[in-house]
């Protein structure tokens, strides 16, 4: 068997998260232990009721001020955020070097990255010493150097068209 591989979904279209999401169920139903990551996300989402009945998949989430998007956060709030990323990210190691992860997704991770508030020693480190065996999908919005040399899978997920763009606000059990 190979090792684990490296998958990067960036752009600024719909289908990042939900690609991760069905590769989770994919790797879940094979028996495999997976651990996902949400960055910038605490609201309630449809997908989180589903995860919770699956046995073999843990979810880590969390950020300060649940609707302020990292822009308009004060700097004590970023703070809080970045703590709370770190955080989870360390839990989800943690499993993954007791042997409980096999598929780690660290979705939006790239833009927590970008926006200063995730550690960017702790992703570096993870992207430089990935453990052979596990498979990582990092996702965000904006393409990165060190992702682009590192993945495997590299997909790009481009908007051509999106309701929001026509003042439709996002639904629930669709887009979250």
């Amino acid at each position: 068997m190979s090792g684990g591989l490296i998958h990067f979904y960036f752009g600024d279209g719909k289908g990042k998260t939900t690609a991760a999401l069905g590769l989770a169920l994919r790797a879940s139903g094979c028996g495999k232990n997976v651990v996902i990551v949400q960055f910038l996300k605490d609201w309630n989402c449809g997908e989180l009721s589903a995860l919770e009945l699956i046995p073999n998949i843990s979810v880590f989430r969390g950020k300060s001020s649940g609707s302020v998007f990292v822009r308009d956060m004060t700097d004590e709030e970023k703070s809080e955020t970045k703590s709370i990323h770190d955080n989870n990210l360390k839990s989800a190691l943690d499993l993954q070097k007791r042997g409980l992860c096999d598929l780690l997704i660290l979705d939006e991770a790239l833009d927590a990255y970008q926006l200063g508030v995730l550690d960017a020693g702790l992703l570096e480190e993870l992207l430089n010493s990935k453990p052979e065996q596990l498979e990582l999908v990092i996702t965000g919005h904006s393409p990165d150097p060190l992702l682009m040399e590192r993945s495997d899978y590299i997909t790009e997920m481009v908007k051509r068209k999106h309701p929001y763009d026509r003042g439709i606000a996002a639904r629930r059990g669709i887009e979250y």
